[in-house]
């Protein structure tokens, strides 16, 4: 049976790629769109778009039952720097639209819940390489505080009311059809905006700060794969690590100076830093690999000669 699916934040940085290729695979009629605001972009444009507010249960309830939904893809947040100046709304969108989305699904009115989490939960004191599926959790950021008890929670209604609910760690995600959304890996999609317009590159973070990173499509697929899995495949149930490349700016930036050689860097770190010296530098993923076939594609320099290409366009 084809699902009927509702992403909540269609619009943002990975809706937006996630609403389209749902929509390959599934038919415009079976994916219904939805935002807090009602943009002029593809989204709308080419298929069914509802404005709707993530922190309004009545009105997710009402699309779920005027559409006859099955699944619901809960893609809006607060990103970790911007979620940093404004805690306490970060803290009630990030909770309560997932709480909205659960409680609908513990009714019976929701069969499949994909909801993402971050590298973000973790913190300083986690292993910074290879950090396992399983392990020390202190983040430090309201974002990453909000993704964490939102693992617990999504674990919880799973043991004790049976939610189908699915959910992937995801890393810092680069792609060239969303502008930066907000979060402290965006240096890494604006880094080949600005080696286009301007030839030069003025990062806020150090030049060997080491985060783990995804072409987008990498994570797309992962998503869409993860909800494909059969239940019993799916064997966590709080949220799977996902690993693609990790690397630095200063790496980035050679890879860039590949294709544009007169490409420049400079280095002014800000907030950001310290955040981004809490998180892991690379990831652990064999649990995914194992329990529902994850590989990654894209590799740095495959992933910049894409950027690059689409961007110049």
């Amino acid at each position: 049976m084809t699902p009927k699916i509702l992403i909540i934040g269609a619009c943002g940085q990975i809706g937006t790629e996630l609403t389209t290729t749902l929509r390959k695979i599934y038919g415009n009629d079976n994916v219904i769109a939805s935002d807090i605001r009602k943009l002029n972009n593809d989204i709308v444009n080419h298929g069914i778009f509802e404005v709707v507010n993530a922190l309004d249960y009545n009105q997710i309830q009402h699309l779920v039952e005027q559409y006859e939904i099955t699944d619901v893809y809960l893609m809006a947040a607060l990103l970790s720097a911007t979620a940093e100046k404004n805690p306490a709304f970060a803290w009630d969108l990030n909770m309560n639209s997932l709480f909205h989305v659960l409680n609908l699904a513990k009714v019976g009115k929701i069969k499949k819940i994909f909801w993402p989490s971050s590298i973000a939960v973790f913190g300083p004191t986690t292993p910074r390489e290879h950090t396992p599926q399983y392990t020390i959790m202190e983040p430090t950021t309201v974002y990453g505080i909000s993704k964490q008890t939102g693992e617990r929670w999504c674990e919880y209604y799973h043991h004790q009311y049976g939610v189908d609910v699915r959910s992937i760690r995801y890393p810092g995600l680069i792609s060239y059809t969303t502008e930066p959304g907000g979060g402290t890996t965006d240096y890494a999609v604006d880094i080949y905006h600005k080696a286009l317009e301007k030839g030069s590159f003025e990062c806020f973070l150090s030049a060997e700060s080491k985060l783990p990173m995804m072409y987008m499509e990498d994570a797309i697929r992962a998503t869409v794969e993860i909800m494909q899995a059969e239940s019993e495949q799916v064997k966590i149930r709080s949220s799977y690590n996902l690993s693609g490349i990790s690397f630095t700016p200063s790496e980035i930036a050679k890879s860039i100076q590949n294709y544009i050689p007169d490409f420049t860097i400079s280095y002014k770190p800000d907030f950001r830093q310290k955040i981004a010296d809490s998180w892991p530098a690379s990831i652990d993923d064999s649990c995914a690999r194992q329990d529902w076939g994850w590989k990654h594609k894209y590799d740095l320099d495959s992933m910049t000669k894409i950027m690059l290409e689409n961007l110049k366009k």
